[in-house]
């Protein structure tokens, strides 16, 4: 059943905000303009849908008039059934649309990417994972922004950490947090043997100086000579910054910029991003230490996801999805991949959603 009181509440509002918007004194004042004008876009989808709603269930009551109706029997159930359909499917999509949006997934969203068990394959299945979302960003429209580097003897990364700035970033990049596990034979291997290798992916919304404030004698700030794979200097200049939270032990390094000033804004980016997930993870202990049993130790055994060259098949084992177009994948078609991650999500907040309202409806509320 739908929460009609409270769809109608918003429909009205929704009106009202139509009119707010022709008045002279809103039209005048653009700050308040602009927060109106984006209250009223957000609710013009659930406003849609209940409209269509509302003509589904006239149709369906004009059909089971009919019903009466010898010489229209037939085609009334016909169309009953239709309808039926039609409006459960809607009711769906209200749901969904009622659902209270994570304020995180219109954020920018840095992606940590770290090579895990396997050595040098590991590392070079951490680049690949890098491009393939660097891939399905320029399908997107994204931007995508280098923060840090550490890359491996061999190439690859030990870590690479990525800024990623476009529409809902946050919300389709979300799900892939987690131990990422690949099999295939390594360039080294000699004899062609199947190796598997794992890398970890943390996904954290970008945060605003308003989200976290930093105060200044909470860090221990160092400079050094930036370095790279084998002991080489990436430039010759005290360029590298390292920057020590001392009230919670978090350490941030950058070295790729040639400036002090822009490795250290990108290190206070990266910085304040660990920051706001640690007080998001204090608000929600459950949520928290679901996600740290997921990312793991970045162990084979501990996976999200399969990436199986040999057969060309990719799995994603949180929802049983098997794939058998690794190639494409890998080359940043993520759609398919993550559409069904988050239609499995929603699916979970409607389940947890409809529990909750029956507890209350159990307790007489």
């Amino acid at each position: 059943m739908l929460p009609l009181a409270k769809i109608r509440s918003l429909v009205a509002r929704h009106a009202e905000l139509e009119e707010m918007l022709c008045l002279p004194e809103i039209i005048g004042n653009p700050a308040r303009y602009a927060r109106l004008r984006k209250e009223h876009a957000e609710l013009g989808p659930i406003v849609e849908a209940f409209r269509r709603y509302e003509e589904i269930e006239r149709r369906i009551a004009e059909d089971k008039a009919a019903l009466e109706d010898p010489e229209l029997c037939d085609l009334a159930k016909e169309e009953l059934g239709e309808l039926e359909v039609q409006k459960a499917a809607l009711e769906r999509e209200i749901k969904v649309l009622l659902l209270p949006p994570d304020p995180n997934d219109a954020k920018n969203t840095i992606v940590e990417i770290r090579s895990g068990a396997g050595g040098e394959e590991a590392a070079l299945f951490a680049a690949d994972l890098l491009r393939m979302y660097t891939r399905y960003a320029e399908r997107k429209g994204w931007e995508v922004e280098i923060l840090s580097t550490s890359e491996a003897h061999i190439g690859g990364f030990k870590e690479v950490i990525a800024l990623f700035r476009g529409e809902r970033v946050y919300s389709r990049l979300r799900f892939e947090a987690g131990v990422h596990r690949v099999q295939r034979v390594p360039v080294t291997e000699s004899q062609g043997r199947i190796h598997t290798s794992t890398a970890t992916v943390a996904v954290l919304p970008e945060a605003d100086e308003i989200d976290v404030k930093i105060d200044e004698k909470d860090l221990e700030i160092s400079i050094a000579a930036a370095g790279g794979p084998g002991g080489q200097g990436v430039n010759t200049t005290n360029s590298a910054v390292q920057i020590l939270h001392k009230p919670t032990g978090i350490i941030v390094k950058c070295q790729d910029e040639r400036s002090q000033i822009r490795n250290k804004a990108k290190a206070l980016k990266i910085l304040r991003a660990r920051l706001l997930e640690r007080e998001r993870e204090a608000a929600h202990a459950a949520e928290a230490a679901e996600r740290r049993a997921m990312v793991g130790t970045g162990e084979r055994a501990e996976k999200i996801r399969t990436y199986n060259f040999p057969q060309n098949r990719v799995t994603d084992h949180r929802i049983g999805l098997t794939l058998y177009k690794l190639d494409q994948v890998i080359d940043g078609d993520l759609d398919e991949l993550l559409d069904a991650l988050r239609a499995h999500h929603i699916a979970s907040l409607l389940e947890k959603q409809a529990r909750e309202e029956h507890t209350i409806e159990a307790r007489g509320g």
